[in-house]
């Protein structure tokens, strides 16, 4: 066989040379430090997820339904079936539900407050606020509605200023508290169903809802149209709840479910056949949690 040539020796030392190098390469782990390696380069860290679908902590906000209001006894409230932060067992609210029993007995509180309109949101969350819960949850806007007229209703303006402006003090406090806003109840869906008590239109005489309730069996042009009203201003106000709570990444709406939610008489208070029962607080504990605890909005 033939003497490789000067030329062919040099050609032959030069690509074992390259092998070599990059099995080095390899070796040392790629793209890392070490001998023959390049400069190593960071790994970026997976990013913390926006939602935490397990909080530690749980307040609530909002109005008579939080409170459980009508369904324990007659006109009197009950939060220890609420559906944000109640204890009992026939409910399993949505503390419950995340924290466990024992847990949220010392980390859920609840701020809502019987009566209570979009105005009043800002100095409840004040007071939540103290607290620094993990999570707020909001319910609130019927009673913005439920007023002694049409004409008495909140502006679909004033609402969403009040809401912006609740939602922007909460952020100043707490920017990484997460907040669950559920839907206005459908209105006119529960004057449906509770018109055929004679008990409950009894009770919705002392002042229940007028602007949805009163009259309860008139179905004149001017009934409807009253009614048709509140209806047409609760779903406004979804609509600004939904567009607000969109712009704030640590806030989730309820995509409609408690407005959607078709309240049977076993889900109503049978003391005023308006307000949910405890049953029908359940089954708002069970809407809220799978909310909370989705992957995504």
């Amino acid at each position: 066989m033939r003497k490789p040539s000067h030329r062919s020796r040099t050609v032959l030392a030069a690509v074992t040379a390259t092998v070599l190098g990059v099995a080095a390469c390899d070796a040392s782990g790629g793209n890392s430090a070490g001998p023959g390696g390049i400069k190593a380069q960071k790994v970026k860290p997976s990013p913390t997820p926006t939602w935490d679908a397990s909080p530690g902590s749980v307040a609530a906000v909002g109005d008579s339904i939080t409170r459980g209001f009508d369904a324990c006894s007659v006109l009197s409230d009950c939060p220890e079936v609420s559906w944000a932060t109640g204890d009992s067992e026939r409910v399993d609210s949505l503390a419950v539900r995340l924290l466990g029993r024992a847990k949220a007995a010392e980390r859920s509180w609840n701020y809502a407050v019987t009566g209570a309109r979009m105005a009043d949101l800002s100095g409840q969350l004040t007071q939540a606020a103290v607290k620094k819960p993990q999570l707020v949850t909001v319910m609130v806007g019927a009673n913005d509605a439920c007023r002694s007229s049409t004409s008495a209703m909140t502006s679909v303006a004033d609402f969403r200023t009040d809401f912006e402006d609740a939602l922007s003090s909460l952020r100043t406090r707490l920017p990484k508290t997460q907040v669950y806003v559920a839907s206005v109840p459908n209105l006119k869906r529960l004057w449906s169903q509770g018109r055929s008590n004679a008990l409950g239109k009894q009770v919705w005489k002392l002042g229940i809802c007028p602007s949805m309730l009163g009259d309860a069996d008139a179905l004149d042009s001017a009934a409807t149209l009253r009614r048709d009203t509140v209806q047409q201003r609760v779903e406004d106000y979804n609509k600004v709840l939904e567009e607000i709570c969109a712009k704030d990444r640590r806030c989730r709406f309820d995509g409609g479910a408690v407005y959607d939610y078709r309240f049977g008489t076993d889900q109503l208070s049978h003391w005023d056949w308006f307000h949910p029962s405890v049953n029908g607080q359940a089954r708002l504990a069970e809407m809220a949690y799978r909310a909370v605890v989705a992957k995504e909005a």
